[in-house]
């Protein structure tokens, strides 16, 4: 079992000795510091701080850190924070429709223990991930609008995410426009995966498009799903080159093994709490 440690993530206005006030604070109430990452946007004058520490032997408990921060720092400096303890296990809901490659993905690392995550339920507007949630035990939810509004769907969504608990939301291929509603609820918390002819060959059929047109490289971007479709935060992009030796259906998979990877890893950095918003982009302390 590894250690428990708290993680600080923050940005505020660069002035002199942030490093060091923030270092001396931990030090200071007998942390070990294990991770250490700063970064400072010149262009707008903006500090990014990630740090890890152990909490064995830490004399503020979980429960006061948060407020002894805000008196020593966070309100200082008008600081933007977010804080996180690795013995803490979010809860993760999947989103998917037809395609099951990047559930599948997912599922396998996530009984093989490569997260420390926990998901509980998977929503689909369509039937083919149903047997798959049932083999692997897990709560599986179908929505369609038939009869009924997407306002109403949504609303009985968010009251099982919010029952279960959830902590945040993966797209894993679901072929639905979130409401600006429902993304209140889940500010900065849902990723999405897409493939990354956006915006060249958005809409239907982009392989058969792409192929048409001779490309050489293929990809995948997963990113923070905000109101703007396909346009938030991004936190991983990758690319594969490909040739005219091949065809559509080698294009689709080696998208599709594009897409997981590019997934995993924009969840692997959410997970270990590595990614920082600001503005509509990320700072990845990877």
């Amino acid at each position: 079992m590894k250690n428990n440690t708290a993680i600080l993530l923050l940005s505020c206005h660069d002035q002199k000795g942030l490093i060091y006030k923030i270092t001396r604070f931990i030090f200071k109430h007998k942390g070990n510091i294990v991770q250490l990452n700063e970064h400072v946007d010149k262009s707008d004058n903006v500090f990014f701080f990630r740090v890890e520490w152990e909490m064995e032997g830490f004399e503020i408990s979980e429960n006061d850190i948060e407020s002894t921060l805000k008196k020593t720092l966070f309100d200082s400096y008008h600081m933007y924070w977010e804080l996180y303890f690795s013995n803490h296990t979010p809860k993760m809901a999947l989103f998917a429709s037809q395609n099951t490659h990047c559930t599948y993905d997912i599922l396998s690392r996530y009984f093989s223990n490569e997260w420390n995550v926990n998901i509980p339920v998977i929503f689909s507007n369509r039937h083919s991930h149903q047997e798959l949630a049932t083999k692997y035990g897990i709560e599986f939810y179908h929505f369609d609008l038939e009869g009924r509004t997407k306002a109403e769907v949504e609303q009985e969504q968010l009251s099982i995410l919010q029952e279960m608990n959830v902590d945040f939301i993966v797209l894993a291929r679901y072929m639905q426009i979130l409401t600006g509603n429902f993304l209140k609820s889940f500010n900065k918390k849902i990723i999405n995966i897409h493939h990354s002819f956006l915006p060249a060959f958005a809409g239907a059929m982009p392989y058969h498009r792409a192929f048409e047109r001779g490309v050489k490289i293929i990809g995948a971007t997963s990113h923070y799903v905000t109101e703007d479709l396909d346009e938030g935060p991004i936190i991983a992009q990758s690319v594969v080159d490909v040739s005219h030796k091949d065809s559509i259906d080698d294009l689709k998979r080696k998208g599709r093994d594009i897409e997981k990877l590019v997934l995993s890893k924009a969840i692997h950095l959410h997970l270990n709490r590595k990614v920082l918003t600001y503005k509509n982009r990320t700072i990845i302390f990877d």
